[in-house]
């Protein structure tokens, strides 16, 4: 199902607190406020990030790279609940509980348009199969913090803007 049909998304205000719900298109045709959950996946010795590269047809951000698996919020789906859908759906993985590890608020534009989010990003350790879900990613791989914040240095990385946000709180301080 292509992204921009009528799946119903929560429609948040600028303050973080739900107001309603409507389509997808229209959130991100009208610039509406919403909200994302993500997963940062770190291997069970904290030294490796899986980062991954999102589909060519994705509505937002096709074909750019992520560390969070995640997506937006449904109508009275909690970040939480949210989180762990899309770590399922998007990593086939299961079974864990994800910590929450950061947020923000990020208005900022995409394809000519004003895209305003609240952002939740949680975090697991893992080490097992990843499967993805081939609509949604399309490769990925492990890469130490250093490694990913190389890749952050260089401003021509295809890497989505509203993950940048919250990268100061996610990366851990690296010898590389």
């Amino acid at each position: 199902m292509d992204e921009r049909t009528d799946e119903t998304v929560a429609v948040y205000d600028a303050d973080g607190n739900v107001v309603g719900a409507a389509p997808r298109s229209r959130v991100y045709d009208e610039g509406l406020w919403h909200a994302s959950a993500g997963v940062l996946v770190r291997s069970t010795d904290g030294r490796r990030i899986y980062v991954h590269r999102r589909s060519d047809a994705k509505a937002v951000f096709a074909g750019m790279h992520d560390c969070l698996a995640g997506g937006v919020l449904d109508p009275g789906e909690t970040p939480l609940q949210a989180a762990t859908r899309e770590l399922r759906e998007e990593l086939g993985i299961t079974g864990l509980v994800p910590e929450p590890l950061a947020s923000a608020a990020w208005d900022g534009e995409w394809a000519g348009r004003p895209l305003r989010c609240h952002l939740f990003a949680f975090g697991v350790s893992y080490d097992g199969p990843v499967r993805h879900q081939p609509e949604e990613i399309i490769d990925g791989w492990w890469w130490t913090d250093g490694e990913l914040a190389a890749h952050l240095a260089d401003p021509q990385w295809p890497f989505v803007p509203d993950t940048r946000v919250l990268i100061p709180n996610l990366l851990r301080p690296f010898d590389e």
